[in-house]
């Protein structure tokens, strides 16, 4: 199995215990003399064992971030860069956002509002940031599908 297709199990199960929480809470409670629509203990059992399929694999793609290395930076790398640049990203944007915003004055006695930081120079970090993140997320999804699990 590839990383990339362990990923994307990893995914469906995340998605199927948030599926199977909401369908135990639907039938955790029924009126007297009523049935659940659903066996609970069908689904805890369900539940259980998919959380334990999650652990599994999180432990293998854990591993196999860990030992991967690419021109010396192991995956777990560059998922930490790739994650630090999407909050980077997400301030210099709101930064850039706020003090590019204008005011309007309706007359010259209006107290006139200025930014107090260079929008295009913060512009074109952002554009530089924002093409490493795809540089460094097409490193990681190159190597998620061609390394092997471990």
């Amino acid at each position: 199995m590839k990383l990339a297709e362990a990923l994307q199990e990893r995914a469906d199960l995340n998605r199927k215990i948030e599926q199977l929480r909401q369908r135990l809470q639907n039938n955790a409670l029924v009126q007297e003399g009523e049935e659940p629509a659903e066996n609970p203990d069908e689904l805890i059992i369900e539940l259980d064992e998919s959380i334990d399929r999650l652990e599994e694999l999180m432990a293998h793609i854990n591993k196999t971030n860990c030992l991967t290395v690419d021109n010396g930076e192991s995956l777990t790398e560059l998922i930490a860069e790739r994650d630090t640049l999407n909050i980077r990203i997400r301030a210099y944007r709101d930064l850039i956002t706020e003090a590019s915003s204008s005011t309007r004055r309706y007359s010259a006695s209006e107290i006139k509002i200025l930014s107090t930081v260079n929008v295009r120079f913060l512009q074109q970090k952002l554009d530089e940031m924002c093409k490493q993140l795809r540089l460094t997320d097409n490193r990681i999804q190159s190597l998620n599908w061609t390394t092997d699990l471990l």
